[in-house]
């Protein structure tokens, strides 16, 4: 019961607020107050504009690519609303929490600016949070207590296979994450391939499939990872397209927490169910560039089969073809449900 109350209460939605300051500047320069500062699920954010030049960078943003470009010492990195990886070099690293368009302007987390931007100027950034009723980047919210909690499940003994799985379509509503240079977004992707997913499992295997989303709406954090708290979810995909700089960027590329409980053969769960996704996408003729270990939220180190599913690039004309029509979702659709299903048995 006090689960369920403690989830309801998360469920609720956070309004976006500007309130507060923060003080800002490398090490040795005087701080600049930026006053602009918009709380989202207890997190601060600050419009991207606005910090790089107290730290001495330049940034633009690409309205075709729907892509932030940032110069810095270390090369161009770039990132996309609503992604949670920054591109570096031809290298992805993961952030703690993705962009956003808040009111009209491209906005990132303190984190990103405390954390990711010193590491990418390889100097010391000042950075403090001047309202005092907001907590500055707190090391476990009670979001990331309850994500925690829910990916520690563990099927009962003797269950084998799956019962359940949970898919989260990424973004949604005034949230469009990555863009194709025709107007195609991550949104309309994920949630097409994931219906079809759902679909299948229902059809085939009279499975239920729970989705984060099914239709076009914004969502909180929390109301996310809802799906996930169903008792028989043994699984949980996350669906996502991206973006790139260079259009010669192809294929899917599969993310599984960098630490979980290891299996017999130290590949653990995850590992286990991103290679059987990966075999069956191959199969389908859908190219997988990798199968990499990268944070995905805060989300401890859970259990649960987790997989996050990048299903190409829709910066590339190839890969667009296939997003972009129902044929080709239908190709992914199929590909994911093969694979979850050699999953199941290898269960």
């Amino acid at each position: 019961m006090l689960r369920t109350l403690f989830l309801l209460l998360m469920l609720l939605p956070t309004l976006n607020v500007a309130e507060g300051a923060v003080q800002l500047a490398l090490e040795g320069t005087s701080p600049v107050t930026i006053d602009e500062v918009y709380h989202r699920d207890g997190v601060a954010y600050l419009a991207v504009d606005e910090v790089l030049p107290v730290l001495g960078l330049s940034g633009s943003w690409d309205s075709v690519k729907h892509v932030y470009s940032i110069k810095t010492p270390r090369g161009r990195a770039q990132m996309s609303p609503g992604s949670q990886f920054l591109r570096l070099d031809g290298q992805f690293q993961p952030i703690t929490n993705p962009p956003s368009f808040i009111d009209g302007r491209l906005r990132v987390d303190e984190s990103f600016v405390a954390i990711h931007l010193p590491a990418l100027l390889n100097l010391s950034v000042y950075y403090r949070n001047l309202d005092p009723s907001v907590e500055q980047m707190p090391t476990q919210s009670s979001l990331d207590r309850l994500f925690s909690f829910l990916l520690h499940k563990q099927k009962p003994a003797g269950v084998k296979g799956l019962r359940a799985v949970a898919i989260d379509p990424a973004h949604g509503g005034s949230d469009p994450g990555s863009m194709g240079p025709k107007g195609l977004k991550e949104k309309e992707v994920a949630l097409a391939v994931a219906q079809g997913l759902q679909k299948r499992f229902k059809m085939r295997l009279g499975l239920p499939v729970y989705l984060s989303r099914d239709a076009d709406y914004s969502m909180t954090a929390a109301q996310r990872f809802a799906a996930v708290n169903n008792p028989e979810v043994d699984a949980l995909i996350l669906l996502h397209a991206q973006s790139a700089l260079s259009e010669s960027s192809r294929g899917a590329v599969l993310f599984i927490r960098p630490q979980e409980r290891q299996a017999e053969d130290g590949g653990g769960d995850s590992m286990a169910l991103a290679v059987q996704l990966s075999q069956a996408l191959n199969r389908a003729g859908i190219q997988v560039a990798a199968i990499e270990r990268a944070p995905l939220l805060p989300l401890g180190k859970g259990d649960l089969p987790t997989v996050l599913v990048e299903l190409g690039y829709l910066s590339n004309e190839a890969d667009r073809e296939t997003l972009g029509q129902p044929a080709g979702q239908e190709r992914l659709a199929e590909a994911l449900y093969r694979g979850l299903k050699a999953f199941a048995k290898q269960q």
